[in-house]
């Protein structure tokens, strides 16, 4: 039997050759399994974990069933035609990347809409006519409540991942949401389990629906290496994942707090291995900066929260490192899920120390993954497996020994993490996010070369300069010459100085406006999403 094509499963011509353009020319087992029916307009239930395709397979039926129903020509202002709900952020802004090109291609328009930011260009788009709304469910009941969105045209409605949203507690909204969309209308569930009340969403919203399970939900055995190392304390386990990130390859570093993932990135940094974090403290801009460096490989480690578990769909990851256990195996499944996406191959470490060796055989057993416990030590040929080549990487206790022992250079001795993030912001010098993530763990070099290049600039009040920044530009001294500025880390931040040989070498500074502000705050004014 020959293997299904998109056009043999009903994909209208205009998707096949967008698709094809792709790249994207053989369907995945869960599009294959539900393109029939979805295109026919039934309600489904796909069941399958993360990577396995789901994303495309409810984007090509929503935009054929408005498409064929002449959405492009009957757009009304806040009454849109297709709605997706996503539990998080990243997730709805991949989800948009995956549907825009297929809408376009068949002359409708997307927006997407979620909280953290300013509602005002939601606003607008909606109020330009928007055929798919790309949601999350808070903001978008939020602006449903204002009268500024009206889902009761909505001919498609699409859930992804409901089990997450029931984890986030975000099934009352959904509820109320779902109930002001036409019960006539088509729909759609996309989830990896239907515990947590899914069950009951499936019974209340879909009728007669289809399931088609495809990959239950249990860790992926054959495109997915596990391992669990073993770290005889802290110490150890600190120079393992620092080994452990130093591969060439993407990877991503999973911690418990928000507070960890910003410590370790910045720890990466500074030890030569550009990082950047993904976490909840973060405002919107700050994360999708983040994302984006890694998803283009500006940077090849990401460390996150559990944040990232469900929202960050980035190719060619290579391997996964769970630092901190998940506290149950849904979150073990979940995060590992990052890498060994759409039938590629990849690895999942999992770190331990000896005291938490029963919990993690525990959350193993629950996830369906048998797997033998190895001790290790950063050096150990189970850990080069993994790594690679190493990307220079040199132990940071070696590291710190070579540095302390080198004459410093002049304007002060610089760490190569420190010189690598130097180097990204000058290639982006000039946008207007710089100077936005001033005090962010992975993105130190924004600052740094702000306050640099300030304090070495006469203040004289160019347009082109902007204010000099607070607290950090030097007073020009009265008499002497000017030696050029050092510069002094301290918790990550980096401040710009000029000695006066007039002064005695004393430091002056311009008083900030603001006071001074207390050791590794941020000092701008980005709103926290």
């Amino acid at each position: 039997m020959p293997a299904p094509t998109f056009a043999s499963l009903g994909v209208p011509a205009v998707l096949d050759r967008t698709l094809a353009a792709q790249g994207i020319e053989s369907p995945f087992p869960i599009q294959t399994a539900t393109l029939p029916d979805t295109l026919a307009g039934r309600d489904v239930l796909g069941r399958g974990r993360t990577g396995s395709g789901k994303t495309l397979a409810f984007a090509i039926p929503l935009v054929a069933r408005l498409d064929a129903a002449g959405a492009a020509v009957v757009r009304a202002p806040r009454r849109p035609l297709g709605l997706v709900l996503a539990p998080t952020r990243e997730l709805a802004t991949q989800i948009n990347a995956t549907v825009e090109p297929l809408a376009k291609a068949a002359g409708l328009t997307t927006t997407v809409i979620y909280g953290g930011v300013s509602q005002m260009r939601q606003e607008r788009a909606l109020n330009a006519g928007v055929d798919i709304v790309i949601a999350c469910p808070g903001r978008l009941e939020d602006l449903g409540r204002q009268r500024l969105i009206d889902l009761g045209h909505v001919q498609i409605t699409v859930l992804d991942e409901a089990d997450h949203m029931a984890d986030l507690g975000f099934l009352p909204v959904v509820r109320r949401l779902l109930d002001a969309t036409p019960k006539d209308a088509q729909r759609l569930l996309f989830s990896a389990t239907l515990d947590n009340g899914v069950d009951a969403l499936v019974k209340r919203y879909l009728h007669n629906p289809l399931t088609h399970s495809v990959d239950e939900a249990r860790a992926a055995v054959t495109t997915m290496e596990h391992h669990v190392f073993v770290a005889a304390d802290a110490g150890a386990k600190k120079n393992l994942v620092h080994a452990l990130a130093s591969g060439r390859g993407r990877r991503v570093l999973f911690m418990r707090t928000k507070h960890h993932a910003k410590r370790l990135a910045k720890q990466l940094t500074q030890s030569g291995i550009p990082a950047v974090d993904l976490h909840g403290n973060l405002s919107q801009n700050a994360r999708d900066r983040n994302l984006a460096d890694f998803s283009s490989g500006a940077v090849r480690v990401l460390v996150a929260t559990d944040v990232a578990a469900r929202g960050v769909h980035v190719d060619d990851v290579e391997l996964v490192v769970h630092v901190d256990p998940p506290a149950e195996h849904k979150s073990y499944l979940h995060r590992s899920g990052r890498t060994a996406r759409a039938g590629s191959e990849g690895a999942v470490v999992t770190v331990a120390l000896p005291e938490q060796q029963q919990e993690v055989r525990q959350l193993l057993r629950n996830a369906g993954v048998k797997v033998e416990f190895q001790p290790v030590t950063s050096s150990s040929a189970a850990v080069a497996h993994l790594v690679g080549e190493p990307a220079e990487y040199v132990d940071p206790a070696e590291r710190e020994a070579a540095v302390a022992a080198k004459q410093p250079r002049q304007g002060g001795g610089t760490s190569t993490g420190a010189n690598a993030q130097r180097k990204r912001s000058r290639r982006g010098r000039g946008g207007s996010g710089a100077g936005t993530s001033e005090g962010r763990s992975g993105m130190p070099q924004r600052t740094t070369t702000r306050r640099a290049t300030q304090a070495k600039a006469p203040m004289q009040g160019n347009p082109a300069q902007g204010k000099p920044a607070q607290g950090s530009a030097a007073k020009k001294p009265s008499s002497g010459a000017q030696s050029k500025p050092k510069a002094s880390h301290t918790s990550g931040t980096h401040h710009a100085s000029t000695r006066s040989a007039g002064q005695g070498g004393a430091p002056t500074s311009t008083p900030s406006r603001r006071g001074p502000r207390r050791a590794g705050a941020p000092a701008s004014n980005t709103r926290r999403g």
